[in-house]
């Protein structure tokens, strides 16, 4: 009787909670390899359009997924779960759009400064949709990240004008980091019901789904070095979302969230890498209270999860 139990009680371990660390270094790889996604998606939106990149690589990622998921004996999932999928890859789409949009307009480790609002608005709608606790370090932590933001975005402004298409850029940006958001949300809510191949497959077919009706008008054919590009973005964006994916399964998004900040980090090291960007004392001392606001919010063993079935 008691072996029976035990088996059961491992059957409903998910692998990675007997390790509290391991989804957080989950998520800061994944960030990275979203990171880097950004840059070669930054290069195909100059060429073709971000209408045309997003649409294209929705197309590749589709064609992989779905294949591999059927594989893995993917079944249609419940009703309940299809309407996270819907709802999720629907603002997956139109955030994702807003966000290379602005890349075309602006260099992209400011337009991920400026996105890092998104997990500070996050943590409050969590506290909202999915009931979990925003504790004390939490705050302190998430408020120390955006403070680091505040100073690169400074640094940056003092040293640039407001001139081109930076205004336009900027409110697509901000537009993006309320969608992202709700999407870090809608995230954690998809994480608990679906494996990680059936989150990217329904991902790129909602993407697909939502852009396509505007191909007539908006679609441009990419040459071969632009497909290059999205082929190397949708490698990085799908494998990028299946790990948070895991790493969302197994940790609460008021826990996971701040790590978003890191993604300045890897945006500075690939900027300076592809693009010869120069990390400036305002991007240091913002970076160093991004770490530090991060290290404050990630301390200690994660509190229980309050809601697991959405």
């Amino acid at each position: 009787m008691t072996g029976g139990a035990n088996t059961t009680n491992r059957r409903l371990t998910m692998p990675g909670r007997d390790h509290p660390f391991l989804p957080l270094f989950v998520t800061i790889a994944a960030i990275g390899m979203l990171s880097l996604m950004d840059a070669f998606m930054k290069n195909a939106a100059l060429a073709v359009g971000a209408y045309s990149a997003l649409l294209l690589r929705s197309v590749i990622g589709l064609s992989v997924t779905l294949p591999a998921w059927r594989i893995a004996g993917g079944r249609w999932p419940p009703p309940a779960t299809v309407r996270i999928h819907v709802i999720r890859g629907g603002v997956v789409a139109v955030m994702g759009f807003m966000f290379f949009f602005a890349l075309t307009l602006l260099p992209l480790a400011q337009a991920i400064a400026i996105s890092f609002i998104a997990p500070l608005i996050a943590l409050f709608l969590a506290h909202f949709i999915l009931g979990e606790r925003i504790g004390q370090r939490v705050v302190i932590g998430a408020l120390m990240g955006l403070a680091g933001v505040l100073v690169i975005l400074a640094g940056k402004i003092w040293r640039e004008t407001m001139d081109g298409g930076a205004p336009l850029g900027i409110a697509a940006v901000l537009a993006s980091a309320v969608l992202y958001a709700w999407n870090l949300v809608l995230q954690r809510q998809q994480a608990l019901v679906a494996r990680p191949l059936e989150v990217v497959t329904f991902q790129a077919a909602m993407s697909f789904l939502v852009l396509v009706w505007f191909a007539p008008a908006f679609l441009q054919w990419p040459d071969e070095p632009a497909w290059r590009d999205i082929g190397v973005s949708t490698a990085l964006s799908y494998f990028g979302a299946g790990l948070l994916s895991w790493a969302y399964a197994r940790a609460e998004t008021q826990r996971l969230a701040p790590l978003e900040y890191t993604g300045f980090l890897w945006a500075a090291l690939f900027g300076w890498m592809f693009f010869g960007e120069k990390v400036t004392g305002a991007t240091t001392a913002g970076a160093l209270l991004i770490v530090a606001g991060c290290f404050i919010a990630t301390r200690g063993a994660p509190p229980a999860p309050e809601q697991t079935v959405v």
